[in-house]
């Protein structure tokens, strides 16, 4: 005797193609398959042109987990309230230990998540030309070399030893010879020597070059350091 609660073959059939008919798997698998070829793209374009030296690597490795992963979220929960309310619930329990910290690198990571959520969205056409836009614009402005007019940097110079007298002042002079100016942040001195910390803006690197020759010129057993500190991670 057949149990009624069970449903017949045919039923079953019915049910399972409804939900393979949902699920939409060919868009899904194109929209996938498009991800990996435009996450290759983003690392590619991310090894050639990024100007960021630090954690390049660990980048470029995450980018294709995030554009993939995104896409498998829009495509999950793109139909459904329940699954959309559910996944906000989850993702607001997540914190991020190693926050990116340099504005290129959140830039890649967005673009990332932007191109995993028009894929997910199965807008694929407008993805890619978009993408494709996106990538060339930053190549020409790499390539062009735009970038802001100077460089701000610390300059600590330390000097062993008796200081000869007027020091400050010709040190202040030899400084301001190279750079567009000069903001003196600490001057110690003490019975070995003194050390002064400085920022500085440069034009260039070949002003850093000439601003450090002249310093090792003028003052020979001078120790000179320069710093950019906005490459430094905060602790």
């Amino acid at each position: 005797m057949q149990n009624p609660q069970l449903p017949a073959k045919a039923d079953l059939k019915q049910v399972l193609a409804s939900h393979f008919s949902e699920l939409h798997l060919l868009p899904f698998l194109l929209a996938l398959l498009t991800g990996i070829g435009l996450s290759l793209v983003l690392v590619a374009h991310h090894k050639r042109y990024a100007s960021i030296a630090s954690n390049r690597a660990e980048l470029r490795q995450a980018i294709p987990f995030v554009l993939l992963t995104t896409i498998l979220i829009i495509s999950v929960v793109k139909s459904e309230i329940a699954l959309s309310l559910g996944l906000v619930g989850a993702l607001s329990i997540i914190r991020f230990r190693t926050p990116l910290k340099e504005p290129e690198e959140l830039a890649y990571v967005f673009l990332a998540l932007s191109i995993g959520i028009g894929l997910g969205a199965a807008q694929i056409l407008i993805t890619v030309i978009a993408t494709g836009v996106i990538l060339l614009f930053l190549a020409i402005t790499k390539t062009l070399g735009v970038a802001p007019d100077s460089k701000q940097l610390y300059l600590s110079v330390e000097l062993a030893g008796a200081a000869p007298g007027g020091m400050l002042g010709r040190l202040h002079d030899v400084i301001g010879k190279h750079a567009r100016n000069c903001d003196l942040r600490r001057y110690d001195t003490r019975d070995q020597g003194l050390e002064a910390t400085y920022v500085v803006n440069l034009n260039s690197t070949a002003d850093l070059a000439r601003l450090t020759e002249e310093l090792r010129a003028t003052f020979p057993s001078m120790s000179v350091t320069f710093l950019d500190q906005s490459r430094l991670p905060a602790v």
